[in-house]
């Protein structure tokens, strides 16, 4: 793997995925005089990731449907 003119490396798939690096993940970088670290920055407001996406996707859907024809959908009726 080489760095770009511009600092940048890709981290492999399969090290993002055991890491939990996904995409818009804050990372900071620590260096020990001989390794360089990519940490995870906790968020500053405590919640996960996953919590932030729905905070910020809640709302904003508009299928059309009442949540009784939803159901009845996804169970096939």
């Amino acid at each position: 793997m080489r760095i770009t003119s511009k600092g940048q490396v890709t981290i492999p798939i399969d090290i993002r995925e055991r890491a939990g690096l996904l995409p818009h993940t804050e990372v900071e970088f620590e260096f020990d005089g001989n390794v360089v670290r990519i940490v995870r920055v906790a968020s500053d407001d405590g919640r996960g990731r996953g919590a932030r996406i729905v905070a910020h996707l809640e709302g904003r859907a508009d299928a059309g449907m009442t949540t009784d024809e939803i159901m009845a959908l996804t169970r096939g009726e």
